[in-house]
C-alpha cells in the first residue's frame, strides 16, 4: 500500500491536486497527521466529499478492512493538522480541525459519498464495524 499511497502523492504534486490512475475524476486530499506514537508527520492521500464552506468529509474506510486505519488513530489523536488541496493547477496547504461525525449526520454524509462513489457502499457492505466519517473545518 505504501508504493501505491507514494505514487498516488507524486501524482498529486505533479498535476496540481488531481491524480490520475484510479482517482481520474475524484476528488483527493493529501491528510497530513501527525503519528500518534512517533510524533513524525504522516501523508496520507484521501478522497473526499467537498463542502463550499472550507469543509472537507474523510472517511476512514480502509477499503473495507476490519480495522480502522492509522491516520485516523493519529487524527483521533492530534485533531490538529494540515491537509493539502488543489484545483489542478495549484496546490494549496491548509491547517484544519477533526471532528468525527455521528448518527444521523454520519449516516447521511456516508450515503452522500457512497451515491457519488459506489466503492464505498461495497465497503461498508465489507466490514462490520461502522465506518468513520470525519468532517475536516478551516483553522
Amino acid at each position: 500500500m505504501s508504493d501505491f499511497n507514494d505514487q498516488v502523492i507524486a501524482d498529486f504534486n505533479a498535476n496540481g491536486g488531481k491524480p490520475g490512475g484510479y482517482f481520474k475524476d475524484a476528488p483527493v486530499l493529501l491528510l497530513h497527521a501527525i503519528g500518534a506514537k512517533s510524533g513524525v508527520e504522516r501523508t496520507q492521500p484521501l478522497m473526499f466529499l467537498p463542502q463550499d464552506d472550507n469543509r472537507w468529509f474523510v472517511f476512514a474506510s480502509y477499503a473495507g478492512g476490519p480495522k480502522d486505519p492509522s491516520w485516523f488513530h493519529n487524527i483521533v489523536a492530534q485533531p490538529e493538522f494540515d491537509i493539502s488541496v488543489g484545483d489542478g493547477t495549484t496546490i494549496e496547504r491548509l491547517p484544519v480541525r477533526a471532528r468525527i461525525l455521528e448518527g444521523a449526520e454520519r449516516d447521511a454524509t456516508y450515503a452522500r459519498q457512497a451515491s457519488l462513489f459506489p466503492q464505498f457502499a461495497d465497503y461498508a457492505q465489507k466490514t462490520t464495524r461502522t465506518i468513520p466519517v470525519v468532517e475536516l473545518t478551516r483553522r
